[in-house]
């Protein structure tokens, strides 16, 4: 399974990051072969409009079937829903801190977005 995270860097060091539609990178994780692969989202850090769904679109095209993350927007969750993608919402520091409670069963699915649209 792979399991994607939004992360401020590039390793599963890097600081989670609370915004999921601005998020620079997402750290996808083989949860497998605890092997990961890095997707970069910069085109989206500052898009007028649109990360959010932008951003939903390269998680389900790097093939993540759950997404880890500090928060989720509503078209963000939306597009992600609808790709039968999972949700778990996180305040862990860094992504392997929030991957191993993934793999603990600390983290709860989420039922719904958790802020408005374009929230910074």
């Amino acid at each position: 399974m792979k399991i994607a995270f939004s992360a401020s860097g590039d390793s599963l060091d890097a600081a989670l990051d609370q915004r999921f539609g601005r998020a620079a990178q997402f750290v996808i994780v083989d949860s497998e072969t605890d092997e990961f692969t890095v997707v970069d989202n910069t085109q989206n850090l500052n898009a007028a409009q649109g990360a959010g769904i932008q951003s939903a679109q390269n998680v389900v095209s790097a093939g993540a079937t759950v997404l880890v993350s500090g928060h989720t927007g509503p078209k963000a969750f939306r597009v992600l829903s609808s790709a039968g993608v999972e949700i778990y919402l996180s305040s862990a520091a860094t992504v392997k801190e929030a991957y191993q409670d993934w793999k603990d069963g600390k983290l709860a699915k989420s039922g719904s977005p958790d802020v408005e649209g374009h929230w910074i």
